[in-house]
């Protein structure tokens, strides 16, 4: 088979969401030569061919060169090239990457900015307070376009009475929402400190005294969704799980459909029904279908959409399939300021249901106090006029959310300074800079304000299929490449990586699951392999998979796989009373959608060194000897 034919693959696969639409009733059709599940098969086919065909690699020496692997990439996937614009995007937006020669595989999901429009903020503003020379990259992700504010506010009164907010957090809210191409009609939005915020608000809100059960399908363990889990079996809580089938974590459809499907008698909602439409761990996706089963079953439902890639949220065909919740979060500027919040949006039909909370997850967003306290204090009385020409600036665009930042920082002014500030050539620059911050932020006339969200900007004008195409090649390829990866001098070809559940494929998700073994079988601790990847300049993650099911024919390799989760005191103190949580303990990695395929080649390369015992032996040594704290670097 010629890899070029994997170009005619993409055009033939339909949104799976319009399988819903076809009538069940229409008589049989002939068959078409090109069907989706021959375009998928041909895709798996041809990358599996198409890298190193029979081929085993047992020493990292022995791999082929980052050109030579480049060009075979191009070849399976030409349509790659035509994805040109996210590096461009990158080299302009996310030069910091090139600069620190970093590759972030820690992280799932998109920032509501780009660095260089935090760079722009800073440099538009910084200069005028400050005799010091433009601010570094590290002072950049110190100065956020805006500060997180607690509310002491339960949910249901904030989605009734709490409005749209200041003019900074109305302004996101519509992005957002533009972004997410949900209605302003249907739903409302409120932030929250984090992801886990948001479940917790949910699991505090809803009604589990008439709605008594708690299903979710999660093939990993999350403090979200543990925290979710905990409060709601506090409340009355009957709670569910879906199961995973091993060897290939698929769901196991039956429990689940019995679990979902409410007898004939039952009239009442039965519960909550927690679905994620991929794994943030695996990478393994579900069908559009449950939710609607549940739907049709008289549950709630609430869609967890912190998993999914950018535009992954116009597949989801929400005129459809209208979740009753949905949660997705925007915490972090890509490789910077991981600082952030979450977002919960509730469909307006159902806030009457919902009962009083006492979690102070609400969040309002409040100019950045950091950048008022940067300027000191102690300072001039220039710099006290600039603080002072500031804040009230602020206050004249009506961003207050939090107007207790801004009183202190009057306050102070007037404590240290004693005088109305004159007015001067300094005032009048420190204008211009806040009413542009630096192109992130423009004053009309009617002095209302516009914050433009550029990386969900970027995501918007590259669309659904160049992301989707360009993170689906860059995966796939690392998943054939790391299974080509084999230990020396061993009769069973025994492989260095294994991969949990879906391997290659052409609708898996860009998040993996994976674990080293060494030649001997034994497996890799992952500390050891986070602590090596941190020193290549390699950023990985770590996760737990659970709710696992064997069937009986895998008993033996079960008692072999299944390890207890570790937990530190405070845990470990909490789950005394609670059985223990079984599963298995794994490497993760994350494609955003500004990876390229030399960030998944030098993962690639930095995972072959494990295939040298001496490497593997002297760095448990050395990891050893630090009392497994730390490892030299």
């Amino acid at each position: 088979m010629e890899a070029e034919k994997v170009t005619g693959i993409h055009g033939c696969c339909p949104n799976p969401l319009l399988i819903l639409l076809e009538p069940q009733n229409h008589q049989p059709l002939p068959k078409p030569k090109s069907t989706t599940a021959a375009c998928r098969h041909t895709f798996a086919t041809t990358t599996t061919s198409s890298f190193f065909p029979n081929t085993h690699f047992t020493n990292h020496e022995s791999l082929p060169s980052y050109q030579e692997s480049y060009d075979q990439f191009l070849k399976a996937y030409p349509k790659y090239s035509e994805s040109h614009q996210v590096d461009k995007i990158r080299n302009q937006e996310y030069y910091h990457l090139s600069v620190s020669n970093h590759v972030c595989l820690d992280y799932i999901g998109i920032g509501l900015f780009s660095y260089s429009q935090v760079q722009s903020q800073v440099s538009a503003v910084v200069p005028l307070t400050s005799s010091s020379s433009s601010p570094s990259s590290h002072e950049c992700s110190e100065y956020p376009f805006f500060d997180i504010s607690c509310k002491s506010v339960d949910l249901k009164s904030e989605l009734l009475h709490g409005g749209d907010g200041s003019q900074l957090e109305s302004c996101i809210k519509k992005n957002i929402m533009n972004f997410l191409n949900m209605s302003t009609n249907e739903y409302s939005m409120v932030f929250t400190a984090n992801r886990s915020s948001a479940f917790k608000l949910i699991a505090e809100s809803y009604p589990f005294k008439t709605s008594r059960k708690l299903l979710t399908v999660y093939d990993h363990e999350s403090e979200a969704l543990e925290t979710m889990v905990n409060t709601s079996e506090k409340r009355g809580a009957n709670i569910m799980s879906a199961e995973f089938k091993w060897p290939r974590l698929r769901i196991n459809s039956a429990k689940l459909r019995k679990l979902i499907i409410r007898k004939k008698k039952q009239k009442k909602s039965r519960g909550l029904f927690v679905f994620p439409l991929q794994s943030r761990v695996t990478g393994a996706s579900y069908s559009y279908q449950w939710m609607s089963l549940a739907q049709e079953n008289g549950w709630h439902v609430l869609l967890d959409a912190c998993a999914l890639g950018p535009k992954d949220m116009n597949s989801f065909g929400l005129s459809l399939i209208h979740p009753d919740f949905l949660i997705c979060s925007f915490y972090k500027v890509f490789g910077e300021n991981p600082t952030g919040f979450g977002c919960l949006l509730v469909k307006k039909s159902v806030v009457s249901m919902l009962e009083a909370s006492v979690s102070t997850g609400i969040v309002s967003l409040v100019p950045p106090t950091q950048l008022l306290n940067s300027l000191d204090s102690s300072g001039s009385g220039t710099e006290l006029e600039q603080k002072n020409n500031f804040v009230t600036k602020l206050d004249e665009l009506h961003i207050s959310g939090s107007n207790s930042a801004h009183n202190s920082a009057k306050s102070t002014h007037n404590n240290e300074s004693g005088k109305d500030a004159p007015k001067d050539k300094s005032k009048e620059e420190l204008d211009q800079s806040i009413g542009t911050l630096g192109d992130n932020t423009k004053l009309e006339e009617k002095r209302s304000i516009e914050i433009q969200c550029r990386c969900l900007d970027h995501v918007d004008s590259l669309g659904l299929m160049q992301i989707g195409n360009r993170r689906r090649y860059l995966v796939n390829w690392l998943i054939s490449a790391l299974l080509k990866l084999k230990h020396p001098n061993r009769l069973d070809h025994f492989p260095l990586v294994k991969i949990y559940g879906p391997k290659i494929k052409f609708d898996r998700g860009t998040a993996m699951a994976f674990n080293l073994f060494d030649w001997k079988g034994e497996r890799v601790e992952q500390i050891l392999i986070q602590k090596l990847a941190d020193r290549n300049n390699i950023s990985l993650s770590h996760g737990f998979l659970s709710h696992l099911w064997f069937p009986d024919k895998y008993e033996e390799e079960k008692q072999r796989t299944i390890e207890g989760k570790k937990c530190d005191e405070k845990d470990a103190q909490n789950k005394k009373s609670k059985k223990t949580d079984f599963g298995i303990s794994v490497v993760t990695i994350a494609l955003s959608f500004l990876a390229n395929f030399e960030d998944v080649y030098r993962l690639w390369t930095f995972i072959a060194q494990f295939l040298d015992a001496d490497f593997v032996e002297k760095e448990r040594w050395r990891y050893s000897s630090l009392y497994q704290k730390t490892i030299e670097v």
